[in-house]
């Protein structure tokens, strides 16, 4: 399924670790709330130090899918978290691009839906915070803010998806973005990629098919929004993952 090429780059230790984890939870089975290895077993069946698989745990934690118990050890988190995904949390693997790529397929769906729905269902006050989300991320762009960027952002696509009047949409993107977020921070570190000036460009022409109540619109407007967010996803990998140190 991947387009990209599976290059060899260089990675730090703990990131790839923190993968291996995940890959070793989905191997066995493990399901949230289940206990993990220690520290020392995870080590020792990684192939690395205790140091490493510590900065993975750390990381894992933060993302919501490892929960680590003083003096009780290791468990696989047993809610959301921070970041997590819902009942889809345990079978995501942030790093394989397989997984990514059809959560973006996923997302195009979703986000086509639920803008083509607000377009027809959209109250006032839900075009009011529509419109006051992409300015927000506007505002996040112009002055180099990468905070109020992402605040934007996801208030946006949650504006949207609640104006979608459609519950279960609603509980979709909010996983599905939650597990994206996942894959920007252990893949790409954080970064918003090349596609930030472009992004509010194409909130903006969602938000104005939604008030003109054009559905097509939308949804058209939607899709592309996700297609691109995708192509830059698919170069920072290149430049990220696969590129030899310089």
């Amino acid at each position: 399924m991947t387009d990209t090429p599976r290059q060899a780059g260089y990675r730090p230790g703990y990131e790839v670790a923190a993968e291996q984890v995940l890959e070793l939870i989905a191997r066995l089975r493990l399901r949230p709330g289940d206990r993990m290895p220690t520290e020392v077993d995870l080590a020792h069946q990684l192939g690395t130090s205790r140091t490493v698989v510590r900065e993975a745990v750390k990381i894992l934690s933060a993302l919501g899918r490892v929960r680590a118990h003083k003096g009780r050890g290791l468990y696989v988190a047993d809610d959301e978290g921070m970041l997590g995904g819902g009942r889809w949390a345990p079978f995501f693997l942030p790093t394989d691009l397989d997984h990514v790529y059809m959560l973006f397929e996923f997302r195009r769906a979703q986000e086509m839906e639920t803008s083509r729905l607000a377009a027809r269902r959209a109250t006032p006050a839900e075009l009011t915070a529509i419109e006051k989300a992409a300015h927000l991320c506007r505002h996040g762009h112009d002055t180099g803010r990468e905070d109020m960027f992402n605040e934007g952002d996801d208030a946006f696509h949650t504006a949207v998806a609640t104006a979608s009047h459609n519950m279960f949409l609603q509980n979709s993107v909010r996983q599905a973005r939650r597990l994206q977020a996942q894959s920007h921070i252990i893949a790409l570190r954080g970064s918003l990629g090349g596609h930030a000036a472009k992004a509010v460009e194409e909130h903006e022409a969602i938000y104005q098919a939604i008030r003109a109540g054009d559905p097509e619109a939308a949804a058209l407007a939607a899709a592309t929004h996700i297609d691109n967010t995708l192509d830059d996803y698919r170069r920072e990998i290149q430049q990220r993952l696969f590129s030899p140190p310089t």
